[in-house]
């Protein structure tokens, strides 16, 4: 389990094909501190430590990941944010996330607002994921708070530390992220289509 409280942004070193998995490899500040076997979250996807290098660490996507993920599109020199899980006697600063990419949004609109940024992001409703108003969204893995709900898109509000912390800072019109949707309001909706 993670919070969508992002620890530090690593770089994409080296991609490497086997068969249909993808290995990465990650430059980062956190990557000396890790262990293999260790869950870490790479724009808000789980993904294990494969392997360990000077200041890297390795994990390997399936194809189903990288099918339903903005991974499948990485590039080398690409940033990722990365969370380590939480510990179970820490703090939930964000908000409860799984690292689980329910699916891909893709920002629509960006506007800067003397001195925060808003992002606008449409979704396929058809798959049956929402949001709410001043509900959680995990973006890219970070938890971020709804600011404008509409059936198929929503904004977030970034302020400057997300900004300069997050790889929210090259996220451009076009690009894809990662959405995982808020926990409870998906038990929630799955609640509420079985009465109907």
């Amino acid at each position: 389990m993670f919070t969508g409280i992002i620890e530090t942004i690593g770089r994409v070193s080296n991609l490497k094909r086997d068969q249909d998995n993808l290995e990465i490899t990650i430059e980062s500040d956190l990557s000396n501190e890790l262990k293999i076997d260790q869950s870490v979250a790479h724009n808000g996807v789980c993904l294990t430590v494969v392997a360990l290098g000077e200041g890297t660490h390795t994990v390997t996507a399936i194809s189903e990941t990288l099918n339903k993920s903005n991974l499948g599109k990485l590039k080398e020199g690409d940033f990722l944010n990365l969370e380590r899980c939480m510990q179970m006697n820490g703090r939930l600063d964000g908000h409860i996330v799984q690292g689980h990419v329910d699916q891909t949004g893709i920002c629509t609109e960006l506007i800067e607002k003397n001195g925060s940024w808003e992002y606008t992001i449409s979704y396929d409703a058809a798959i049956g994921n929402i949001t709410v108003e001043k509900g959680s969204i995990c973006v890219n893995g970070i938890s971020l708070t709804v600011v404008n709900s509409k059936e198929n898109s929503f904004s977030v509000a970034i302020i400057p530390y997300t900004y300069e912390h997050t790889n929210m800072k090259s996220l451009k019109i076009g690009d894809t992220v990662n959405l995982e949707f808020d926990i409870i309001g998906k038990y929630v909706a799955r609640l509420t289509r079985q009465k109907i």
